[in-house]
């Protein structure tokens, strides 16, 4: 009590500082409080409400995040599966193509484009511009659709493309106007 004494007789002052009155009320209330000391049951209440709002928001981010992921990984299915399907077409026959490759439905159609600069002379005569529309769709309203061109030299005789690969036929007839269709892998490989 003497230092106490002394420390405020040096500052000049009487009675306890506002730092010291204030430690020594908190001091009181702790010791007066006793073993009612804790949170009230309100203050539980909003601190599991702000707790599920939050979680809450987290799991549907995830769930955002996972159904994001499936429809990226399908488009891509889709967009490989088009750009195979476009590929695969090693000779341009005018034409409609279609059929289904696990979940998705694919359409090919083949169409000459006119091309009035092409036939100006009798070198460019014979080469014909094709367009190439493939569509992969899949689920209810999800698509893809690659559009490409693609040249092709007519023989002088039959007027058909000229290649080096002879495309497999399986002795059927064929109806004009629609492209072949051929069991097993649809990729064409060439033949030495």
């Amino acid at each position: 009590m003497s230092a106490g004494l002394n420390l405020q007789s040096r500052l000049g002052r009487r009675g306890p500082s506002p730092a010291t009155a204030s430690s020594a009320h908190r001091g009181a209330r702790r010791r007066s409080a006793g073993p009612e000391a804790g949170f009230t049951l309100l203050e539980v209440l909003i601190a599991f409400a702000i707790l599920s709002v939050a979680v809450v928001a987290v799991i549907q981010g995830f769930a955002q995040g996972l159904r994001l992921l499936k429809v990226a990984g399908d488009h891509q299915q889709a967009v490989l599966l088009a750009d195979q399907k476009t590929r695969e077409l090693v000779i341009p026959v005018e034409g409609r193509d279609q059929g289904k490759e696990g979940n998705f439905d694919w359409e090919r159609v083949v169409t000459v484009v006119a091309a009035p600069d092409l036939t100006r002379t009798a070198a460019t005569a014979k080469w014909r511009v094709y367009q190439i529309d493939v569509k992969v769709s899949w689920g209810d309203k999800r698509g893809v659709e690659i559009v490409s061109l693609r040249t092709s030299a007519e023989t002088p005789n039959t007027g058909l493309p000229r290649s080096s690969v002879v495309p497999a036929t399986s002795g059927l007839p064929r109806t004009p106007g629609v492209l072949p269709r051929t069991p097993g892998p649809q990729t064409p490989r060439m033949t030495r």
